[in-house]
């Protein structure tokens, strides 16, 4: 299983939604949406997977990534997450 699952899985059974690895947004749930992204290179790629949601949008990332996308989030709107589910920086509306 790779870091990225694994992340995935853990925050998909805290937030009690399902891990769809395949398509789209990582994790759905009922008031948020959540991409789990464990390369630096990778979170350019994962804010254009939910800029676009209406819900509130987070970024998961692992610990050396959150200084990397707390300033790629920055002015998004996005929020960003540890790969615990603990929030760093809380997701607003502003970016649509």
């Amino acid at each position: 299983m790779t870091k990225h699952d694994e992340i995935a899985n853990k925050l998909a059974k805290k937030f009690g939604t399902e891990y769809k690895s395949n398509k789209g947004i990582d994790l759905v749930t009922q008031k948020r949406v959540i991409e789990v992204e464990v390369k630096k290179g990778g979170l350019n790629q994962g804010i254009k997977q939910i800029v676009r949601s209406d819900k509130a949008r987070y970024l998961a990332v692992n610990k050396i990534n959150i200084k990397n996308a707390l300033s790629s989030t920055k002015g998004t709107g996005i929020g960003v997450m540890n790969e615990n589910g603990k929030i760093i920086k809380k997701a607003g509306r502003s970016g649509k």
